[in-house]
């Protein structure tokens, strides 16, 4: 997993509520591609026209607009992620480039699908995320620093989020759970090794 840090670039505004998963990425991609080929349909059908056998751009989606093509940064409204629990969705947002979407709310196991992934959920209330998309309009970049835990934003002074110190920690190092687990290696080989002695009957003679 891509440990994060800080990331800046360009936020894309999406400030609508209850973005679903299946909006972020349709079930009929999930079933044709695998993982990697799935960002060019991150937000299939508000990206693109279904008017003739070649999808064409739709002109006013933010993805589609010159100042927010790159983007890495999502502003969303409340519930964001919501829906059914595909991680397809966080693969679709990283691969397209987004490391970190900053809503409201968001649906509970999306959320843990981004820890799970190294992209950045952080939650903000609607009024201090109306400033960031209005500070970012044209493009200008934000900052969002996990270590210092604070969005910086052209003219705004930063502003702090709260964030699950151990979530942050893991993160910070890009640590997905097998990566936790393996750091445990030496306690888990020493429970063993005991619990062998303490159990022997519940172990396979060698």
């Amino acid at each position: 997993m891509k440990p994060f840090t800080v990331v800046k670039g360009a936020a894309a505004p999406l400030l609508r509520n209850n973005v679903d998963t299946d909006l972020i990425i349709r079930i009929e991609r999930i079933s044709q591609l695998v993982r990697g080929q799935l960002g060019p349909w991150l937000f299939e059908t508000l990206r693109y026209r279904e008017d003739g056998a070649t999808p064409r751009e739709r002109e006013d989606f933010v993805l589609n607009q010159p100042a927010f093509r790159d983007a890495c940064i999502l502003l969303g409204g409340a519930n964001f992620g919501c829906g059914s629990s595909r991680e397809m969705a966080v693969w679709a947002l990283e691969e397209f480039g987004i490391r970190c979407v900053i809503a409201p709310s968001f649906g509970d196991i999306f959320y843990n699908n981004c820890l799970q992934n190294g992209l950045l959920p952080v939650t903000l209330d609607a009024a201090a995320i109306d400033r960031l998309a209005a500070a970012a309009a044209d493009g200008a970049p934000l900052e969002v620093d996990l270590r210092k835990l604070e969005i910086r934003a052209p003219g705004l002074a930063p502003i702090p989020f709260e964030f699950d110190a151990a979530r942050q920690a893991i993160l910070l190092e890009g640590l997905d759970e097998v990566d936790q687990t393996l750091r445990l290696a030496d306690d888990i080989d020493a429970f063993r090794r005991a619990d062998r002695t303490r159990r022997s009957w519940a172990y396979m003679p060698r």
